[in-house]
């Protein structure tokens, strides 16, 4: 039972809080000024000058004027030596105190008063024991003595035991890194759990076996995550094989195609039908292309990654994209070109990204093509814009589908497979970044990256 979490939790929490209260609780009866008993050789130097003094004032006789000044010369003479005596009368009248004890003295008097029982008890510094009794004729007096305490407790202690309040502060003070530590402790297994599934999330399909310990609840969860992602990795190279052998037999086949057509045009010459089946077949081609590219990128769980520069990265892609555009006799800009900003990732996904969707924008624009860049401090902001049709609202969250089209005029007469943008999707998820789809100044669609910086990543 000792390995369930909950078990573990109830333990914990009663065992401080027992502590707590026995620490409240017991500790004031350590404290060292409490009253105590005298010890047997306390107890006989006590009495014996209880009788030296009863004998001192035996031997001096009263006088009613000058009454306490034979009670001084008693108690100074029998005094031990580095201690002073005292004496009380019936009255209450305290003989021999100095004006600064009179509080301890009175605190003590009130406290032990028996003669038969004399109790000791240190105030700071001081140690007050007593009373001895001390008879002189009619009078009796309350003997008490005053000598240095033999171990003093800190100011700070002593203020701990005449305040539980701040007393209960401290041992919670004392008791927090024990019960941060338990915490921590508890929270490891939680915090194992979400590194690992923040490594899934990431596309990291690894399994860790270092999940399978701790609480039994726990266990349970490191061992059906373990499974999970086991179950997960077997789907994902499932898919892939199972897209890369479809697309492999439908190369055959479409080889075949492509010759057999060859022959028919060498044989019966150019014709209206012979195009539309070659046209069709580089479609095919094209599609099965984009397919494996987008089964490999979404299985690709480890890139090959490392740092690089922004314009060294893109500026290839954005002059090759200017070329074609002035082939296809249409205006591109870029009125805000990359700089040296660092990147850290695979170059060939990036720059495959950002070529996407240029040529998304070169295919379906009428005249005009924007490209623009911007920074800030934690990453890369790139606006690709166009003049095209541009894609309704309630369509462009589905554009990053595989094979999702439009009912617009973006559908597969123009040439595309419908997988450039999931590639592209994938692609930038995979770097930590996103991208979206809005309304083009241009009037077209504006399709907008975002990637963060190197240092951002640290």
């Amino acid at each position: 039972m000792i390995g369930s979490l909950t078990t573990r939790i109830f333990a914990i929490f009663w065992l401080t809080l027992a502590l707590v209260l026995m620490l409240v609780l017991m500790v004031p009866k350590l404290d060292s000024r409490q009253m105590t008993a005298l010890l047997e050789s306390e107890q006989r130097q006590g009495t014996m000058i209880e009788q030296h003094v009863e004998a001192e004032l035996s031997q001096d006789p009263p006088n009613d004027l000058m009454w306490w000044r034979r009670l001084f010369r008693s108690i100074d003479k029998w005094a031990p030596p580095g201690q002073r005596l005292l004496l009380v009368t019936s009255e209450g009248r305290v003989i021999g105190a100095q004006h600064n004890e009179m509080q301890i003295i009175r605190n003590f008097i009130g406290q032990s008063d028996n003669a038969d029982h004399p109790q000791k008890k240190k105030y700071g510094r001081v140690e007050m024991v007593g009373p001895f009794a001390v008879r002189d004729g009619e009078d009796n007096y309350q003997l008490y003595l005053i000598r240095p305490a033999t171990s003093s407790q800190l100011d700070f202690v002593n203020l701990l035991f005449d305040r539980p309040l701040l007393l209960l502060i401290v041992t919670m003070l004392i008791s927090s890194p024990l019960l941060l530590w338990l915490a921590w402790s508890l929270a490891r297994p939680a915090r194992k759990l979400k590194y690992a599934a923040d490594e899934v999330a990431s596309g990291n399909l690894r399994q860790h076996p270092e999940l399978e310990s701790g609480p039994q609840e726990f266990l349970a969860a490191g061992s059906s995550f373990n499974q999970m992602v086991s179950a997960l990795e077997r789907m994902m190279t499932a898919q892939q094989r199972l897209l890369s052998d479809i697309s492999h037999e439908l190369r055959t086949p479409l080889t075949r195609l492509q010759l057999a057509t060859a022959l028919l045009r060498r044989r019966n010459g150019e014709g209206k039908e012979l195009q539309r089946i070659e046209t069709e077949a580089q479609r095919l081609d094209g599609m099965i292309n984009d397919l494996l590219v987008l089964s490999r990128t979404q299985h690709n769980n480890a890139l090959v990654s490392e740092a690089m520069k922004a314009n060294q990265l893109w500026n290839g892609v954005l002059e090759d994209a200017k070329f074609e555009a002035e082939q296809m006799g249409k205006l591109m800009e870029v009125p805000y070109p990359p700089g040296p900003w660092p990147l850290y990732g695979n170059p060939h996904a990036l720059e495959s990204a950002l070529e996407n969707i240029v040529r998304n924008a070169l295919r379906y624009s009428n005249s005009h093509i924007s490209v623009s860049f911007s920074v800030d401090i934690a990453g890369i902001t790139i606006h690709v814009d166009d003049d095209g049709p541009g894609v309704s609202p309630e369509d462009r969250e589905q554009i990053f589908r595989p094979f999702y089209r439009t009912d617009e005029a973006r559908d597969r007469e123009s040439g595309g497979t419908g997988l450039g943008l999931a590639i592209v999707e994938t692609a930038i998820q995979q770097h930590r970044g996103w991208v979206k789809a809005d309304d083009s100044p241009l009037g077209g669609l504006r399709l907008t990256l975002w990637l963060p910086l190197y240092s951002a990543r640290q």
